[in-house]
């Protein structure tokens, strides 16, 4: 009798500690599935994002500082930075990307511009317009039309940015990239970023405007080379002593001979004030020629690669995340 009884409490035991059992193993898994779709907002809460809804710019022109709210801002930024004619959704990637470019500069610059968050000089942070100054740069019929296509872009996209394991990336952008984006090691230095590859771009070769010709006397190219390298020698400027020796992996000119240097093509690009490192050298008498292809220096966002894409049906994530590799786009 007495060993019955044990039995029968056992088995009482055991039904209550099943249930509990099962429970806390669901409540574990359930637990688990949350941190794994939340990792890409573990970091992203460190910031205050609500000290960014209204930011300090600075107006190199005059020096002055305007606190302005960071849409408002973006609407000046997508208006000088994107044609406004191009498709709806290259506008939405770039309201993205340049919010996401103006958040970064926030949390690393430091005191770069004093009491400023960022700047309007797009050799310095990125390009910035008035909205009366756009208006009056646009046919008056068109005005309003325009105007309201910038708005809906960045209105459409608000608060949305661009995370790296949980970080605002640096969404480095430019005009035309010629068909294949640019490492930022071949452009700066350093050890690059993880996001930032060489990617390819169908439909770049439409736009034209972006190819470019810039045509030099021999001694007119060697004094230009001179101001940075005064001791260049160079008898004769011909294809023996000035030719292209090294190419980057999207196509650029990584490494010019010129005489007795070697120079990077990153450093004649800026010497000869070429659009981009993409390009091919040729001589016709007294001439050097040197044909160009694409705008900037290639990093990120290619903004008629954005165009493209948009035309093919393209939604602006797919647009970034085409640009952006192993990116999240997030509302912060």
């Amino acid at each position: 009798m007495r060993k019955l009884i044990i039995y029968i409490l056992l088995i009482i035991v055991i039904c209550f500690t099943i249930p509990v059992l099962f429970t806390k193993s669901f409540q574990t898994n359930n637990v688990s599935a949350e941190a794994q779709e939340n990792v890409a907002q573990s970091s992203i809460s460190n910031y205050n994002y609500k000290e960014y809804d209204t930011i300090s710019l600075l107006h190199k022109k005059d020096n002055t500082i305007e606190e302005v709210k960071l849409d408002e801002y973006l609407y000046g930024v997508v208006s000088a930075e994107m044609p406004v004619d191009f498709e709806l959704e290259a506008l939405k990637a770039q309201a993205v990307v340049a919010r996401t470019y103006t958040i970064y500069k926030i949390i690393n610059s430091g005191k770069k511009h004093g009491e400023a968050y960022i700047c309007d000089d797009s050799t310095c942070c990125q390009a910035w317009i008035s909205k009366e100054d756009r208006l009056n740069r646009w046919e008056e019929q068109k005005r309003e039309e325009n105007w309201n296509k910038i708005v809906n872009a960045v209105n459409s996209t608000q608060g949305k940015i661009i995370t790296y394991n949980g970080e605002p990336i640096n969404a480095f952008f430019h005009s035309n990239s010629g068909g294949k984006t640019e490492m930022p090691i071949n452009v700066w230095g350093g050890s690059g970023y993880p996001y930032l590859q060489c990617v390819e771009t169908s439909g770049e070769e439409n736009y034209s405007q972006y190819a470019s010709e810039a045509e030099f006397s021999k001694e007119e190219l060697s004094d230009k080379i001179k101001s940075k390298y005064s001791d260049l020698v160079i008898d004769n400027l011909n294809e023996e002593n000035i030719k292209i020796l090294e190419y980057t992996d999207s196509g650029r000119v990584k490494t010019l001979k010129v005489g007795n240097k070697n120079i990077s093509g990153v450093e004649i690009r800026t010497l000869l004030g070429l659009r981009s490192t993409n390009f091919k050298i040729s001589f016709n008498n007294d001439k050097v020629k040197f044909e160009v292809i694409g705008y900037g220096h290639g990093v990120g966002l290619s903004q008629t690669g954005s165009d493209s894409l948009a035309k093919q049906g393209l939604s602006y994530e797919e647009i970034i995340k085409h640009f952006y590799s192993g990116v999240e786009i997030i509302n912060y």
